[in-house]
């Protein structure tokens, strides 16, 4: 079922970079992002209050909020970084190096999470990175 989910999380990663692009024009790249992030934490939370977990946010651990605070912090500037480049490249040079994120955690699950790296999972971050420099170069 998670493999159904990632699909539908890339889709919806490409979708959203399409919008965003025409979305972009005349519009300050903060602005839009702000935008954006408004409109992702209404819906968030009425997920939450839809499927009624709201009661669970006081389980939540110190260790828990630190991280999920600072992941936050890191997708905000991952989103504030990403428009501003959308808006002065093309969406399909932007993209790709975007998503060399893909690598980038990868390489992170290993190092901090302890993750195992095979031969496929190397393989497979190494041919994303040259497909980059393909698209891009």
């Amino acid at each position: 079922m998670w493999i159904a989910y990632a699909l539908l999380a890339a889709l919806f990663a490409a979708v959203t970079s399409i919008l965003a692009k025409l979305g972009l024009e005349g519009v300050n790249s903060n602005l839009a992002t702000a935008i954006r992030t408004a409109v992702v934490l209404l819906m968030a939370w009425g997920i939450v209050f839809i499927t009624g977990k709201q009661h669970e946010v006081t389980n939540i651990t110190q260790k828990s909020w630190l991280f999920l605070i600072l992941s936050g912090l890191a997708t905000g500037l991952s989103w504030l970084f990403y428009y501003k480049a959308l808006q002065m490249g093309d969406a399909s040079k932007v993209v790709p190096i975007d998503k060399l994120s893909v690598v980038i955690s990868m390489l992170l699950a290993f190092v901090f999470l302890g993750e195992k790296a095979d031969v496929k999972t190397i393989l497979g971050g190494l041919l994303i990175t040259a497909g980059t420099i393909v698209l891009v170069v």
